[in-house]
């Protein structure tokens, strides 16, 4: 494993699993798999509906809490909720997350920063994270908040690689974690040529290959899958080295293209949209 060191000091692996889209059932039995792999980095979230499953599934595991970095995200709707945090807590089973995210850039994201805030006071949260945030809000954030965010999570992959965030990352030691790090399934992305030829030349598939180029980015990378075939290929990315003539041809396939962009119509919509009960 190889591991991005944040701002605050604390190291994060740099390669995990996300349960975006997956039920409670699947995130348990994807999560168990994963640890039982060698994932030690986990990412779920309050809007994903499936909080309870990851717990469930950390703990069957037999995998030591400590040795688990633990990542969620509060939605919208309890950004102003007092009792968000523990409640998240509770349904995860755990007394500490590792990284917080708070989800969407809703009107009230200032009220549900401060709440992380709090909980990192608390000691129930290790270190603070912004998801989908734009850049204007990402430095306000950085300018006015009383602790510093240490990642950002967005869409990224060699479609679009986020070069100005790149810029502001820099300039902060904040992280980026990639989602989409494949590009949403788009079988054009994964059968670039570049792609094809490397993954020969090494004795990869084309997926790892990408996930390496993210990797030495320094991106972290969280693909979804609930296969455990897929899960451990995902993984297994920590065995070779892209050359920088490699780095420089994939670069090449930027086309600034993205596949979510929200709306200011979604992200009302968003701060309005209650969550179903996570069992």
């Amino acid at each position: 494993m190889e591991y991005i060191t944040l701002n605050n000091g604390i190291k994060m692996p740099m390669a995990g699993i996300g349960v975006f889209m997956m039920s409670p059932a699947e995130a348990e039995a994807s999560v168990e798999s994963a640890l039982k792999s060698g994932v030690r980095l986990i990412d779920t979230a309050n809007g994903y509906m499936n909080e309870s499953g990851t717990g469930r599934g950390i703990k069957k595991s037999g995998v030591n809490r400590e040795d688990i970095f633990l990542v969620t995200k509060l939605w919208p709707t309890v950004y102003e909720k007092e009792t968000a945090v523990d409640e998240t807590l509770s349904r995860l089973g755990t007394d500490y997350i590792d990284l917080l995210f708070l989800h969407q850039p809703t009107a009230n994201w200032r009220e549900g920063y401060r709440n992380i805030e709090k909980a990192v006071k608390a000691g129930k949260v290790k270190a603070i994270g912004l998801s989908n945030f734009p850049d204007e809000l990402l430095r306000e954030a950085i300018d006015t908040m009383e602790l510093n965010p240490q990642v950002v999570q967005v869409e990224a992959h060699p479609y679009y690689p986020q070069t100005e965030l790149k810029k502001i990352l820099a300039e902060t030691g904040m992280g980026l974690m990639a989602w989409y790090p494949l590009g949403h399934g788009d079988k054009s992305l994964r059968e670039e040529p570049i792609f094809t030829e490397l993954a020969k030349k090494y004795g990869k598939t084309n997926a790892q290959i990408i996930l390496r180029w993210h990797i030495q980015s320094g991106n972290v990378v969280i693909p979804g899958s609930k296969n455990p075939d897929h899960i451990r290929d995902n993984f297994n990315i920590f065995d070779f080295v892209l050359s920088d003539e490699d780095m420089v041809q994939i670069a090449k396939v930027n086309k600034n293209k993205r596949y979510y962009m929200a709306t200011p119509e979604m992200l009302t919509a968003y701060a309005n949209m209650e969550l179903q009960p996570d069992l």
